[in-house]
């Protein structure tokens, strides 16, 4: 999953660039209620005695190794060959394929690509065949849902929640009873932080990490059909003069102010005592920063109660494959319990199934809050032409300190409303 660029792209993959990333992969099998064989709902898919080609948007060595192995796990089992293949440019590969037609069989899909590739019908909408389709959480299948079809199966995912460095926290006289469960309460710890050149709270500026604020306040970008822009709502006013407050009283700095790229790095080296990011910041911090004490929180409630957003992926199977049900049965081995604990533990990503909820709190107790808040997250827009609004009002919110927040908001609303209406 794409993880932190300025957009978000797929689930698991972490690219340390100026990216959102999520992505998932992993090794070894043994049951978990997917099965190895398609089920059948339409009794219409392709089969062939071709080997899978599969295309994946990897986040590193880790992720591709950890496919490759599953693959091969898959193909002894199955009989059926396949080969994995990390692309150099996801979307490009996957463009090139289908202009072809000679598409790779199973693929990455982001939410943003989702609705361009089921229009144009390069995918195949396999979801009604998924033996676990019950087994995802509803808020992920949501995204990859388009004129009430599912089109894939949610390969991972990951919230957002607040990330707390401990020594900090411990300087600043705070603690476990100050972990901050309200906007006053995160305000008010924020501004205990900002001490020695050190500020309490440091976000990216943009709406994939500010959007949070805007759920907790009972706002969102469009309905929950994605019929109507709700942009400029109340709610999201209120969201973000709430940010504005914390920014005027320098409380709270963008990374970009503080000359980094992302909140991550920030939080890593010290110029912030908290950020608000999703999980592939644990990678980042025992990769790039691992001296660094910290602790993950749910984040505080706003408003109206709990919110957070939430990145996903999907494993996309394409129309043309000559091999349908092999890449459905691939699929469904992919997305088992076992297996995404596997890739949980392989490079750190969070299963999108719910029966592997318990398990990875298990294992993981320090990460819970990511999963705590899954039913409290709210989805990125994957209508087509939503992505460019988002990376157009992403583009202004750096400058959201020297703005007026209505009119900020009014501006992104008609983009997004004239996106809606195709």
């Amino acid at each position: 999953m794409q993880r932190r660029t300025a957009r978000m792209l797929t689930a698991g993959a972490m690219a340390l660039t100026a990216a959102l990333t999520l992505s998932a992969c992993g090794s070894g099998f043994t049951g978990s209620g997917a099965g190895d064989s398609a089920s059948g709902g339409t009794g219409k898919l392709t089969s062939s005695d071709k080997d899978l080609t599969v295309l994946i948007g990897s986040s590193g060595d880790a992720e591709t190794a950890a496919v490759k192995s599953a693959a091969a796990a898959w193909s002894k089992r199955s009989g059926t060959g396949v080969s994995v293949q990390a692309a150099n440019n996801l979307d490009q590969q996957l463009a090139q394929g289908f202009a072809s037609g000679k598409p790779a069989d199973v693929f990455y899909v982001s939410t943003s690509s989702l609705t361009g590739y089921a229009s144009n019908g390069s995918l195949l909408a396999y979801g009604d065949d998924l033996t676990n389709k019950q087994d995802f959480y509803p808020t992920l299948t949501k995204s990859f849902t388009v004129d009430d079809q599912l089109y894939c199966a949610p390969k991972d995912f990951s919230t957002l929640a607040l990330f707390i460095n401990t020594k900090d926290w411990k300087a600043a006289g705070l603690t476990d009873s100050d972990v901050p469960t309200t906007w006053d309460q995160l305000a008010s710890v924020s501004k205990k932080l900002t001490e020695n050149g050190r500020v309490g709270l440091a976000m990216s500026p943009q709406y994939e990490r500010l959007g949070a604020f805007m759920a907790q306040a009972g706002g969102s970008l469009t309905n929950a059909d994605q019929t109507k822009a709700t942009v400029d709502s109340a709610a999201n006013v209120r969201a973000l003069d709430y940010v504005k407050g914390l920014l005027d009283d320098g409380s709270m700095r963008f990374s970009s102010d503080l000359g980094e790229s992302w909140g991550g790095d920030a939080f890593g080296k010290d110029k912030a005592a908290m950020t608000v990011e999703g999980n592939w910041l644990t990678g980042a911090m025992s990769s790039s920063y691992p001296s660094v004490d910290y602790k993950v929180v749910e984040l505080p409630k706003g408003p109206k109660g709990a919110g957070t957003l939430q990145f996903t992926n999907c494993w996309g199977i394409a129309k043309d494959s000559p091999n349908q049900k092999a890449a459905l049965s691939f699929v469904e081995k992919m997305t088992s319990t076992t297996q995404q604990l596997a890739f949980a533990k392989d490079f750190g990503v969070m299963p999108s199934v719910e029966s592997a909820a318990g398990k990875w709190k298990q294992e993981y107790p320090q990460y819970a809050a990511f999963l705590d808040q899954a039913p409290d997250a709210q989805g990125v827009p994957n209508k087509a032409g939503t992505a460019d609004v988002i990376a157009d009002f992403d583009s202004k919110l750096g400058s959201l300190q020297s703005t007026d927040t209505k009119t900020l908001l009014e501006g992104v609303q008609k983009n997004m409303a004239a996106a809606l209406k195709g």
